[in-house]
Order: C-alpha cells, then structure tokens, then sequence
C-alpha cells in the first residue's frame, strides 16, 4: 500500500496532490491496482482536510481506474460521487466529465437508454453553459449510442454536426462512426469508399487502432452485397490487428454470418467454436480482473481501518463501554416489555377468541333459522305447485267426463231420426259437439301448466326435441301424477293402449327399462 510519508502526522495539500500525481503516472501505463492505492491515500488526506478539489481528483481518478478495469459498479459510484462535489462548488467543466464518463459506463453495460439520458444531460448543459469545448463529444457519443440501436436517422445529425468541430483522435473516430452510420442507412458503395479514404488520408489510423473498425465496415458492406470472398478478406484482416478480446469475438461473430450465408457451414461451426472461446477467455479475464479489485479494495479497506484503529481507539473504547451500558439498559427494557406485551397478548387472544365464538355461534343460529326458513317455503311451494296439479288432473279428469256424457247423448240422439227433424234439438247437439273440441282446451290447460311447472316444458323440448304434441300431452300428466288408468280416461283411449304409449315414450326418449318414466321426467 502506499504510504504518504508522514505515519499519521500532519499532512499538505502539495503532499496529496503529489499522491493523485503519482496514481495518474501509474494509471497512463495501466498499473490501476499501485494508482489505486495512491488515489485512496490522498482520498483520505482530502476528507479529512475538506480539500474539495483533491476529493473530486481522487473519485474521478479512482473512477477511472475501475472504469479501465471493468469494474463499472465501483466506477459508477466514484464518478457520483464526484458528480456531487462538482455540482456542489459549481465546477461545471468538471460535471460535464463526470456526466459523459457515467454515460460511457451505461454504454459499456449495453444500458443505451441511460446512457442516452446522461449523454444528452452531459451536451444541454454544455449548451446552455456555452462550454464549446465539451459539447461535441457527447454529441458524437449520442451518436455513437444511436448507431448500436440500429437507428441510423437519428445519429446522423449528431454525428454530422459533431464532426465539424472535434480534433484529432475525437474526429477520426466521429468520421468512423458517420462511415458505419452509411453503412447501417443502407449505402453500402458509400461507405466502402469512405472507409477507404479515411484509411488512406489518416496517417495514424494503424496508431489509433481505426484501421480494425474500417476493415470491419468494409466486411459488413461487401456481406450485404453477397460477396462473400472479399468479405471473409477483410474480417480476417481485421482479425490480424489482433484486437481486444471484445473486438475479436465480434469479429469471430461476423466471419461466422458470413461463412454460414455463403453455405460454408463447416467453416462457420468452426468461428462459432473460435466465439466460444473468447467468451471463455473474456470470463477468465474479468474472473482475474474481479480477484484484482477485490484484492485491492481489500487492501484499501485494511489501510483505512489501521488509520480509523489509530485515530479512533480513545473514542471506541468510550462507545463501547457506553454500547454496553446502553445494552443492559436495552435488554432490561426489552425484557419487561415483552413480559407485558406477551400479557396483552395472552389477553387480547382470548378476548379475540371469545369474540369468535360468539359471533361464530351467532352465525351458526342465523344460517340455520335462514335454512328452516327456505326448507319450509320449499315445502311451501311443493305443496302449492301438488295442488295446483291436482287441481288440473282433477280439471283434466273433469273434461274428460264431461266429454264422455256429451259423447254418450249426441250417440243416443243421433240413432233417433225423428229427433233429427227437431231444429231447436239439433241446434242444441250442435252445440254439445262443440264442447268436444279439445284444441283451446288443451291451449289452456298448457298455459296453466306452465304457470305452475315453470321451465318444465322447455327443459323437456330441449332434451327431446322429436316429442310430439301427443306425447308432450301424455307426459304431463304422468307429471301431474295421473295414472296410465286416468290417463286412458282424459285422452278417451283404452287402458291397454294407455299403457302402450307409456311404454314407446320411455323407449323414443331412450329410457333405461329398469328406470320409471314417471322418475325420469320428475328430474328434468
């Protein structure tokens, strides 16, 4: 661990910048595990001293360092914090960099909505602060963002815009982004050619690393042109530059669509295999690279618990002899409450009980008076419906009777033919006739059947639907409860062939020989 030289002594703010110093030193040539160590010092030194502006180097130096090692959960975390101290003294240059960086890790974690979000905070408020120096990058970088979403229109004019103004390094990557961006709108010439140029006028694309991304959209082109050749031509070159694991297992991606549209699965299979790898070779790095920064937060913890144990021990020893007083105090309270919330307890659950009981017992004696009292207005209306049938039995039987001695007379007048000269008598056995006619007789016995059996008639055409008027007449009254005798009787036929008919309705409704007829239709 690094030390500040002065074993707990007083300390300078040239001493703790000379610390964010040296952590910048060991972070240019990659070493973040020694500049880590460096930042966290002078981190210390800062808080202590409220040196803001050495606080605010540190986290955003320390952020970083994690950012490089892609541990983004502590880089965000420092890059807040030192957001907040720039927002707090009002250094706006500086919230602008924190905002991009946070962004960037968004970025990195494929979080493109976020990092949209702080991308455009990072170029509004270098916009409306007229801070020109940082307005173009996020605006590239919004660009950037757009292109991974596959949504080429809306990067364009950030790109477009961008590009007028950047320099160096920041340009050449804002043209490779425009040249990718022809590519994804579909101009594929276009963008070979701009690829091209850009290579051939940049001196230092090699140096910048540019020359992997232009051989790639140079592949992407000619694999939407279908020439598969110089496709592979130029993904394999760019695999040459032996780029970072990430870029080489998207280079392993594009070689295997390539291989697999142009038929050659073999080959295809075997850079899908090669993408395997990488991304085992990537876990192992970042699985290393996870050891590393818990290793190092491990070390920075120890450091800072030797300093608080040094500088705090007086005081510990103090709270931990108040901690126990206040403990005792606690337990003795806790105790004495529980003793009488378990009284209360106890108390409220048998109240709680005795509650249930009677209410449950209350219960109990509505739900019974309320079932004798719909068992007695079912027995009510058992009745009332019997009586009414018998009341249209006995009215049924009655007609039937009647018919039968109106039958009988017009028989015995009309063997009388002197009688038949008689107008005034023959007017009368005309009359008797009339009274045979069942038609509105049967009409009304139907209505008044209905009115007492309601739905019978329906559920019954429903289920038979090949009855007969006949044999709908015949069922109701063994509904009502007529004998195959009284039956007989009302329908003015014999007993035998009464009983003939009961037997083909049971069979045309398809029922059981060993189920009653009269059973049956009670239960529809």
């Amino acid at each position: 661990m690094a030390n500040n030289g002065n074993n707990g002594e007083e300390y300078t703010l040239a001493e703790c910048d000379t610390l964010i110093k040296k952590g910048n030193k060991e972070k240019d040539k990659a070493n973040y595990v020694k500049a880590l160590e460096y930042y966290t010092v002078a981190r210390e030194m800062a808080l202590s001293k409220n040196w803001d502006r050495q606080l605010f180097n540190s986290l955003f130096c320390t952020g970083f360092s994690y950012y490089s090692m892609f541990d983004y959960g502590e880089a965000l975390h420092f890059f807040l914090d030192a957001y907040n101290i720039a927002v707090k003294n009002k250094w706006h240059e500086q919230e602008l960099e924190c905002l991009n960086n946070i962004a960037n890790i968004y970025a990195r974690q494929k979080m493109y909505e976020k990092a949209i979000e702080y991308y455009t905070k990072a170029y509004k408020g270098a916009k409306d602060k007229n801070i020109e120096s940082h307005i173009w990058l996020p605006q590239m970088n919004l660009g950037y963002i757009y292109n991974r979403m596959n949504k080429p229109e809306k990067a364009r004019p950030y790109l477009l815009e961008s590009t007028k103004h950047l320099e160096g390094h920041f340009l050449a990557s804002s043209k490779v982004l425009l040249i990718e961006n022809d590519l994804l709108l579909g101009d594929v010439v276009k963008a070979r050619k701009g690829a091209w140029d850009l290579y051939n006028n940049e001196p230092n694309a090699a140096e910048m690393g540019l020359d992997i991304f232009l051989w790639t959209i140079i592949s992407k082109s000619y694999l939407k042109e279908n020439n598969y050749s110089q496709a592979i031509v130029f993904a394999k070159r760019a695999l040459n530059r032996n780029p970072d694991l990430e870029f080489k297992k998207n280079v392993f991606v594009l070689l295997s669509d390539i291989y697999e549209k142009s038929g050659s699965y073999k080959d295809a299979l075997r850079f899908k295999d090669s993408i395997l790898v990488t991304e085992h070779e990537l876990t192992e790095r970042n699985n290393g690279r996870v050891f590393e920064n818990n290793r190092v937060k491990f070390e920075i913890q120890d450091y800072k618990n030797q300093i608080y144990v040094k500088e705090q021990k007086l005081a510990s020893e103090r709270r931990v002899f108040y901690a126990i007083i206040v403990i005792i105090c606690a337990t003795v309270i806790i105790i004495v409450l529980i003793f009488r919330q378990k009284k209360m307890i106890a108390e409220c659950s048998r109240n709680i009980i005795e509650l249930h009981l009677e209410k449950e017992k209350n219960y109990n004696l509505k739900l019974e008076r309320k079932v004798t009292k719909a068992l007695l207005e079912q027995e009510r209306l058992n009745e009332e419906i019997e009586n009414k049938n018998k009341k249209l039995s006995s009215r049924a039987l009655y007609l039937s009777d009647r018919n039968e001695i109106i039958e009988e007379i017009v028989a015995y007048l009309s063997k009388k033919p002197k009688l038949a000269k008689d107008q005034t008598l023959v007017n009368h056995v005309n009359s008797l006739k009339a009274y045979l006619r069942t038609d509105n007789e049967w009409d009304n016995f139907i209505k008044h059947f209905e009115e007492v059996n309601q739905g019978f008639m329906s559920r019954l055409k429903e289920l038979h639907q090949d009855l007969s008027v006949n044999d709908i007449r015949f069922i109701a009254y063994i509904y009502m409860g007529l004998s195959v005798k009284e039956i007989a009787t009302v329908l003015n036929i014999t007993l035998a062939a009464s009983k003939k008919r009961k037997e083909r309705l049971s069979a045309k409704m398809n029922i059981s020989k060993e189920v009653d007829l009269y059973s049956y239709i009670s239960s529809i």
